[in-house]
């Protein structure tokens, strides 16, 4: 049964949001590893105001502000932690990283940077103009998330939604990804279904509330094993299968290490750019995902119609995952919209765009 009630919002429609209504205060929830707290950088790039990061369960008081003694006056007040960065003067950044899971005394005490009319740290004014949010998991997740009444009735909550592995892909190209990572994720879609999507019981490479797990799929989880995955040349095999299955769960290590071997069994980068018409073309379906996405990460200008003529070889569906991955991706469409041979590919082929 597909459950259907759910309002969700991705992370860019989420940034959109932050920044049309900066006196609101958003709270951010989510499932675990679905890159929430990246919402960040977004915000960053968009006004270009510097960011504090706050890891909230792991702050204490003192790690926030401190009493401060005013010897002439006899009384005292409280100053901000530098990380805070109101010192400046200047509008900043301040993300509330998994608000709902702090200690109540020290959620209390962030507590005022919640308010509209006079946000503050202690008696310390925010800087005007800057943005405020927090993040945090759902109640469903079962990860210690909680929040008071009296903070609810300040906040807007807003779910994001976890990306379907079609999003991630696109996201992954531009961020350097393993060829490897995205080309077992292109395969095994459901490996970012979300367990609220209802029939998921028998998927073994998701988070699972109810179900004792180590580790899981998740976006983060797979830019970890891609980070692996770029330096086994500098361990062994059993070193790289423990490695991968302690990052994404055995399941999927097991499953990842056949992508890896795919790749080691692919022709030279040099010989398929040299000799398109004549160098080997994988037959197997996950080589030819490693060849694709690794080609999408590795195309240049200059190369971009040998490998045209290369992949015109295989089958149209893969032909079609490398144009269209080139097409929305950030730092390749510019290349590919004004390559002769990739106009021309898409003419003669616009019934798969």
């Amino acid at each position: 049964m597909q459950v259907t009630n759910r309002i969700t919002v991705t992370l860019n429609q989420a940034a959109d949001l932050i920044l049309a209504c900066p006196n609101n205060r958003f709270m951010l929830q989510g499932e675990p590893g679905i890159g929430k707290s990246s919402i960040i950088k977004i915000l960053q790039e968009k006004t270009g105001y510097a960011a504090c990061y706050i890891d909230v369960p792991n702050m204490d008081l003192g790690d926030i502000a401190m009493p401060i003694i005013d010897h002439e006056t006899k009384t005292t007040k409280y100053y901000p932690n530098a990380r805070f960065q109101f010192h400046l003067g200047k509008p900043v950044i301040i993300m509330l990283d998994e608000f709902s899971k702090g200690a109540d005394p020290v959620k209390n005490m962030l507590h005022p940077l919640l308010e509209v009319v006079n946000p503050r740290l202690g008696d310390v004014p925010v800087p005007p103009g800057s943005i405020i949010f927090m993040t945090g998991n759902l109640s469903s997740d079962g990860v210690g998330d909680g929040l008071k009444a009296h903070t609810k009735m300040r906040i807007t909550v807003v779910e994001i939604s976890k990306p379907t592995a079609k999003e991630w892909l696109v996201w992954a190209a531009d961020n350097a990804i393993s060829p490897v990572v995205m080309a077992w994720v292109d395969r095994n879609p459901h490996a970012l279904a979300s367990y609220r999507d209802g029939d998921q019981q028998g998927n073994q490479y998701i988070f699972m509330p109810n179900t004792v797990q180590g580790a899981v799929v998740t976006p983060r989880t797979l830019e970890l094993a891609s980070n692996i995955i770029k330096m086994r040349e500098s361990f062994d095999h059993t070193a790289l299968h423990a490695a991968l299955a302690g990052t994404v769960g055995a399941p999927a290590a097991n499953s990842i290490a056949a992508f890896i071997a795919h790749q080691d069994s692919l022709p030279s980068w040099k010989d398929i750019i040299e000799q398109p018409h004549r160098t080997r073309l994988p037959t197997e379906q996950g080589a030819l995902a490693v060849l694709v996405f690794g080609a999408i990460e590795r195309v240049e200008r200059s190369s971009l119609p040998q490998f045209l003529d290369y992949i015109s070889r295989a089958e149209e569906e893969w032909q079609t995952i490398f144009c269209l991955g080139l097409a929305r991706s950030k730092t390749k469409q510019a290349m590919a919209f004004t390559c002769k041979a990739f106009s021309d590919w898409a003419v003669k082929n616009e019934d798969l765009l």
